[in-house]
């Protein structure tokens, strides 16, 4: 940039910089008008003041139960019947015509709409009861099912959305359309990161077979500075691109040119008071932090042999749910605030006896080893794990129903998650019909699970807000209830 081009950004504001620069001068100059040339302005001025302006919590409204959220995101729905909802009702009716009753004239999604015919499909795996409770959990699960008196299961969940991409987008930010904050943005805005040298919001994603993908708009950080969407890491050697400083430069060139720009940045601020320019030199200064903290973090080489066994055969494969657990384990371990992993592999409209058997094998023994490993450790009373997908799947089979080949459609009225550590007290929550198509009991919406995860975090939901286009938005939108029956 040559000295003009820095001057006319510095000195020739049009009309619009000129008001969006003076805001602040001009509302001092009528708020002193108001109060007078020498008086202090009372409480209730300040507290209006201060309602008008966006800022971040710094620290939790009340003790926090959690530090940390690792959420185990299983995109593309997993099918409750086969995994934590034993429904010996489907095992007897397999076959026959799901009641009329039960069904009623709910909605449905337009991949069965011109389906006439809804028959039963019993579960393609097999029940046994596990802990101390005597909880029914499948044995497509064993390493879960070894641990299950440390998780609380919620087998009454539901959401409003029927399809993936605005399911996801729901569960991930509490709208079912791309634009609004995340979890992970929202608690990196409200209480900030607990490691300067790392995001405190980081992303991994795995892939576990089937064409349904997934949008970055499911970590991004909507209207909140940009700074506190979540970081991807990628695949491979290095997963952060372009990190690295180039052979030739050294670290201390390097630096002075960072400074070089973030000067430039700040001259340019002073008169544009624009977020997304301080979210650039947030940005630039965490790339140049995370320089040294990466390395350490992805080298694997120092963990114990029994402990990567734990995880399972692919855990020193990059990119799979294997090595995403355990490099979650290891963030977790350096105080990153909300690691998010998804694992995409769960659609299974047909061919569903192999297709979650392939799912459960990928994700089954590292996601419980995740849990143990924290436990073992220390971590897990101040980390909060979240397993589920974005809905569940129907009682009824899509399409024919063969013997050994049925599929199962997008079911939004029931399905299951589990949480552990972190506040949550283990045990069953919720219960769905006989058929597992309906709640019975205890339903929890994606805003109460929104307002429980916040709750835990130690932050009053309804509390937390961001001002964005003239009117205030929080996660759970207009609604969400802390659902205190599962916090210990």
């Amino acid at each position: 940039m040559g000295m003009q081009e820095y001057l006319k950004i510095k000195y020739q504001q049009n009309r619009r910089d000129f008001l969006r620069g003076s805001a602040l001068g001009l509302g001092g100059i009528a708020l002193g008008s108001l109060l007078g040339c020498n008086s202090k302005p009372s409480q209730k001025i300040i507290s209006q003041i201060l309602e008008e302006q966006n800022i971040p919590l710094g620290s939790p409204h009340f003790l926090p139960k959690a530090k940390r959220v690792i959420y185990l995101f299983q995109s593309g729905g997993p099918s409750q019947m086969e995994l934590f909802d034993y429904k010996p009702k489907l095992y007897e009716m397999h076959g026959q015509e799901i009641p009329a009753s039960i069904m009623g004239k709910n909605r449905i999604s337009g991949m069965v709409n011109n389906q006439y015919s809804f028959p039963l499909a019993k579960p393609a795996a097999n029940f046994s009861q596990f802990g101390k409770n005597g909880t029914y959990v499948s044995d497509l699960i064993p390493h879960t099912a070894s641990m299950i008196d440390d998780l609380c299961v919620v087998r009454s969940m539901v959401t409003d959305q029927i399809n993936h991409e605005p399911a996801v987008i729901f569960t991930q930010t509490g709208n079912q359309l791309s634009g609004r904050p995340c979890m992970g943005s929202w608690l990196s805005y409200g209480l900030g990161s607990m490691n300067e040298n790392l995001p405190s919001f980081i992303v991994m994603l795995s892939k576990g077979g089937g064409d349904q993908p997934i949008s970055s708009a499911a970590w991004s950080s909507g209207f909140l500075p940009s700074h506190h969407q979540g970081v991807q890491f990628m695949t491979g050697k290095d997963p952060i691109l372009y990190l690295n400083t180039p052979d030739g430069i050294d670290r201390m060139d390097r630096r002075r040119a960072l400074d070089f720009i973030k000067n430039f940045n700040e001259l340019q601020n002073e008169n544009l008071h624009d977020p997304e320019i301080e979210s650039q030199i947030n940005q630039a200064e965490m790339a140049y932090r995370m320089q040294l903290a990466i390395p350490d973090i992805a080298d694997l080489s120092n963990e114990p042999q029994h402990i990567l066994d734990m995880y399972g055969d692919d855990v020193l494969v990059p990119g799979s749910f294997a090595h995403n657990c355990i490099m979650a384990r290891r963030l977790a371990e350096k105080d990153v605030r909300f690691i998010q992993l998804y694992h995409l592999g769960w659609d299974h409209h047909g061919a569903l006896a192999s297709g979650i058997k392939r799912a459960t094998k990928q994700t089954d023994q590292a996601s419980a080893a995740l849990v143990k490993d924290l436990k073992q450790r220390g971590l897990l009373d101040e980390t909060l794990v979240i397993w589920g997908g974005e809905f569940g799947r129907t009682n009824y089979c899509q399409g024919a129903l063969a013997k050994d080949n049925y599929g199962r459609d997008h079911h939004p009225r029931a399905f299951t998650i589990w949480m552990a550590g972190g506040g949550v007290k283990p045990g069953v929550h919720g219960e769905t019909d006989e058929f597992g198509y309906n709640i019975n009991t205890l339903p929890v919406h994606v805003h109460d699970f929104h307002a429980t995860v916040m709750h835990l975090m130690g932050v009053q939901h309804e509390d937390f807000t961001f001002k964005h286009l003239g009117r205030r938005y929080r996660l759970t939108d207009v609604a969400g209830n802390v659902i205190n029956e599962i916090i210990s």
